[in-house]
């Protein structure tokens, strides 16, 4: 059920890449490119914003993506909105403002001036402009995010063009049939970038010395082989499905017999597991945010079917889950310590094989957009082996 179980790594002869290669993720930040911004962060792609119980009906606050400042909020017609968080006037943010209707229609309006936005962030009116003024307000407009809402959940979509006016043209995530809302969701900020935080919360190898809480992973557990089939998907991969390792006799408590788990990453930062039999349906999706160069947003959601033992264990899942992510985020605060003085981190292929397909996924996105062509999956199918 946690983003740091998917990730795995082949045995290669001891083989040991040199340092300077787990430098390439540092050394593309600083070149901005198509789909590629200069602090690493991918564009032209969709990002988890908000879940839906956070926007009421009326009312907007600020968030922070891709170190800018964006206003999210729902009019009192239910319509989720997005907008960039800055008056062109004076630069006030527009989050601190109210929503009133103008010609019938909801708009944003500025606390200094009174200017106000539509939905589409075209400006509707200038309260100081008398009826014979030839200025015409729509001629201003603040940036408009396209959002797109399922399941309780609200994805934003960053084009690499800020002035593109254009719908998408990728599909927002779609991880399969659903419930209306998550069960329950938490929510941590790590203070990394966002590859940094990719990397680190898909290493398998940290699991048994990290999460060894005597309900998950305790020391006498000791380290077993594991052996799994990866397979390229879209925009990243896969772990296609299979029994649960023996270690995950709550998933047998709970779903009974059975049980599968199928595993699965996209770009630029979703991860999703599934476990299921014939009965029930648990599928547990991690969200990465970046919101500045060292502060990344982590979000996950889980929603179920069926197994009735889960809404009994809800008061005490959610803690442990607040605990897994408490646990990686302490570990990020750590290797901060060390970044401090260091940059080229000792990468080996049998540890960090999957953080390099990370890697190869952003390389080929940025090129796709620059050549305006298909994305190539650049991963092949292959089993991989580690100890956990």
């Amino acid at each position: 059920m946690h983003f740091s179980r998917m990730l795995s790594q082949p045995r290669q002869s001891g083989y040991v890449r040199p340092m300077s290669d787990s430098k390439t993720l540092i050394d593309n930040r600083g070149k901005s490119q198509t789909g590629l911004t200069r602090e690493g962060w991918l564009t032209d792609s969709w990002y988890f914003a908000a879940t839906s119980s956070s926007l009421k009906p009326g009312k907007q606050h600020r968030i922070m993506l891709l170190g800018e400042p964006v206003v999210i909020g729902r009019t009192a017609n239910g319509e989720a909105f997005a907008l960039r968080d800055v008056c062109p006037h004076r630069l006030v943010p527009l989050s601190a403002g109210q929503q009133i209707v103008t010609d019938g229609e909801a708009t944003l309006q500025c606390p200094y001036h009174g200017w106000r936005f539509g939905t589409d962030g075209i400006c509707r009116l200038m309260p100081s402009l008398t009826d014979d003024s030839p200025y015409d307000p729509r001629k201003v407009k603040v940036r408009h995010y396209p959002l797109h809402e399922a399941n309780g959940a609200v994805y934003l979509f960053v084009a690499d063009n800020p002035r593109s006016s254009a719908p998408p043209d990728i599909s927002p995530p779609d991880f399969g049939p659903l419930p209306d809302r998550p069960k329950f969701i938490i929510e941590d900020t790590f203070n990394a970038h966002m590859d940094d935080a990719v990397v680190g919360l898909m290493d398998p190898a940290h699991v048994p010395f990290v999460h060894n809480q005597w309900w998950w992973r305790p020391p006498s557990t000791g380290l077993r082989l594991k052996e799994k089939p990866f397979s390229p998907s879209d925009r990243g991969w896969a772990i296609d499905r299979h029994r649960p390792s023996s270690n995950s006799k709550l998933y047998k408590w709970i779903f009974g017999a059975d049980v599968e788990t199928e595993i699965r990453f996209q770009l630029p930062g979703f991860r999703w597991e599934i476990i299921s039999n014939e009965t029930a349906r648990l599928l547990t999706l991690t969200c990465l945010t970046p919101e500045s160069e060292k502060r990344t947003r982590i979000t996950q959601l889980t929603w179920w079917t069926g197994a009735p033992l889960l809404n009994l264990a809800i008061p005490f899942a959610r803690p442990m889950a607040k605990k897994f992510l408490a646990q990686d985020g302490r570990m990020v605060d750590l290797q901060n310590l060390g970044m401090a003085h260091q940059k080229g981190m000792l990468w080996i292929d049998d540890i960090d094989i999957q953080a390099k397909w990370y890697q190869k996924l952003k390389r080929e996105w940025a090129a796709c957009r620059a050549e305006n062509r298909d994305f190539v999956n650049p991963i092949k199918p292959v089993t991989l082996r580690w100890n956990s």
